[in-house]
């Protein structure tokens, strides 16, 4: 059976997850948006967003991509990603609801290929915001802290609300030539 994630619990370190996030929070942030009407739509998903342009976080989570991709689904993909750092407050609701992470209607010549969360809060930071996928029942820890996770971008996936504290992640989408 083929697998439908790869997850590498606590893999990144602590010194790795304050580089990220400094990163991160050096850039503006955003009120996330929904791809398919590139418009902010607070009932499907209520967040706030910052683009990470380091190519050191990039390749950083290319190496994991690239050995999920290997081990599991053997897509055609390069190091070629849209990286997002997200925060999921409580005092606003945040969660993101059912979605996939590919733009079928999208017109360019490439797709997202693999997304990868890592979560960079601990657990006990906040209460609510699991992670689930549709469709596909498992057990896995997707909450400890410096957690990876990779999958197929059209796996339809969501975040729940956060009911307490804040739940901080970076995901990002590897590219590759259009699906067929």
């Amino acid at each position: 059976m083929r697998d439908l994630y790869q997850l590498w619990s606590s893999a990144l370190t602590q010194q790795q997850i304050d580089d990220i996030t400094k990163a991160a929070e050096a850039q503006p942030p955003q009120a996330a948006k929904v791809f398919s009407s590139n418009d902010t739509k607070k009932e499907v998903r209520s967040s706030i967003v910052r683009w990470v342009p380091d190519q050191w976080v990039r390749d950083l989570l290319w190496e994991y991509t690239k050995v999920a991709n290997i081990n599991a689904f053997g897509v055609n993909v390069e190091n070629h990603a849209e990286v997002q750092f997200t925060e999921y407050h409580a005092n606003e609701g945040g969660h993101y609801d059912w979605h996939h992470d590919i733009n079928w209607n999208g017109q360019t010549n490439s797709d997202r290929k693999l997304s990868i969360t890592v979560q960079l809060s601990d657990p006990s930071d906040y209460e609510g915001g699991d992670f689930e996928f549709d469709e596909v029942s498992n057990t896995a820890d997707f909450k400890s802290k410096g957690t990876v996770l990779v999958f197929p971008s059209y796996l339809r996936h969501r975040v729940l609300p956060v009911t307490s504290g804040t739940r901080k992640s970076l995901v990002a989408w590897f590219f590759g030539p259009r699906w067929r």
